[in-house]
C-alpha cells in the first residue's frame, strides 16, 4: 500500500509497537495436537521476528497484547526480546490503558497492529493504527496503514520498515546488517 501523507506523519513520532498476535503475527490457525489437547502450535514468519529486533534496536517500546493465552506466544517474545506479553486481555482496550500507564507512554505514541473487531478500540486510540491486508474490513476501516502481506506473512515487518523509514532510521538500524 502506498502510505498517506498523514500515516507517515503519524509514523514519525512513534515510540512503541503493540501487536495482536493471532492474525497478525500468525495466520491464525491454531493446531491442536491430539497428545497434548491443552498445548496449541502456531506459525511465526521469521522475516517479522527480524523486524521486531530491529524495532528493539531503534529503541521502541514492544508489547504484545493478545485475547488468547498461549505458552508458544511467551516463548516467541522471549525469543525476540519482547517484555511485555499480555495475554487473556478480553476486552483489550482497558488492558492496553493500563499498559500505557504503567510504561508511562502516550497512546498517541504508540502503533498498534490489528485485524479483527477486537482490536479497533484500541485501533482508534493510538497514534497510527494499523492492519494486516486480511484483515477484517472493519479493522481494515480503522486502520490509517495497511500492509500489502497478509497475517503471518510478514505484515509486522513491512509495518516497521515503513515506520523506521519515515523516522529517516532505516539506515541506522538495518546498516549493521548489511555492513
Amino acid at each position: 500500500m502506498a502510505a498517506s501523507a498523514a500515516a507517515l506523519d503519524r509514523a514519525r513520532s512513534i515510540t512503541a509497537l503493540v501487536l495482536d498476535v493471532d492474525g497478525v503475527l500468525t495466520d491464525g490457525r491454531i493446531h491442536y495436537a491430539p497428545s497434548h489437547p491443552d498445548e496449541e502450535a502456531k506459525s511465526f514468519n521469521c522475516r517479522d521476528g527480524l523486524g521486531l529486533r530491529l524495532a528493539g534496536e531503534a529503541g521502541w517500546h514492544l508489547a504484545l497484547l493478545t485475547g488468547r493465552k498461549s505458552s508458544v506466544v511467551a516463548r516467541r517474545a522471549r525469543e525476540l526480546g519482547i517484555p511485555d506479553v499480555m495475554q487473556g486481555a478480553y476486552p483489550k482496550l482497558p488492558v492496553f490503558e493500563d499498559w500505557c500507564r504503567r510504561r508511562n507512554i502516550s497512546p498517541e505514541k504508540v502503533a498498534y497492529m490489528g485485524d479483527d473487531l477486537v482490536d479497533i478500540p484500541i485501533m482508534r486510540r493510538v497514534g497510527l493504527a494499523a492492519a494486516v491486508a486480511d484483515a477484517h474490513p472493519e479493522a481494515l476501516q480503522a486502520a490509517a496503514w495497511v500492509s500489502t502481506q497478509a497475517g503471518g506473512c510478514g505484515a509486522v515487518r513491512e509495518l516497521i520498515e515503513f515506520m523506521l523509514k519515515a523516522q529517516n532510521r532505516w539506515d541506522e538500524v538495518a546498516g549493521p546488517l548489511l555492513a
